[in-house]
């Protein structure tokens, strides 16, 4: 294991352990939410299941493009999503915190010739915070790319 993957293990420690308690309640809220609760937003709530079904929730860095979500992920994430391509979605905190209610989507791992669409979609959510996050610790070389499609749209009340 590198250093690099050793300091990115680290760093997901410490995010499991400051991680807002309500992330929990994305797994069971209605998916009453939308794509749109996320425009303008910095953090998102993804909520991944492991092979027994257990909810596993992790605030994200994302994009928005083409009205689908994007990440950079790694780890068990991506091998769940693998497994079972389900998701919820709510804006959230850093920590975590649902801002709106969840959506309920699809995700799949972003093949290599999607990849700088993903990148891009992230980027322009952050700027020139994420060049410098990720240039200092060369952390687009750990992980993976992963592309959510949201579920159709909750009917309106």
């Amino acid at each position: 294991m590198s250093v690099l993957e050793r300091l990115t293990g680290l760093e997901n420690k410490f995010l499991d352990a400051v991680r807002s308690r309500e992330a929990d309640r994305v797994a069971s809220a209605p998916p009453a939410g939308r794509l749109d609760s996320l425009i303008g937003r910095k953090y998102c709530v993804l909520v991944t299941y492991r092979k027994n079904g257990d909810p596993i929730p992790s605030p994200l860095w994302f994009g928005l493009a083409e009205g689908k979500v994007y990440a950079h992920t790694g780890g068990y994430k991506v091998k769940r999503l693998e497994r079972n391509p389900a998701v919820r979605v709510a804006p959230s905190t850093f920590r975590g915190k649902p801002t709106a209610p969840p959506f309920a989507g699809s995700a799949r791992v972003v093949p290599a010739g999607e990849v700088e669409r993903a990148e891009a979609a992230i980027q322009s959510n952050y700027g020139r915070i994420r060049k410098l996050y990720y240039g200092l610790l060369h952390q687009t070389e750990v992980g993976n790319y992963i592309e959510i499609t949201p579920d159709a749209s909750p009917s309106a009340p």
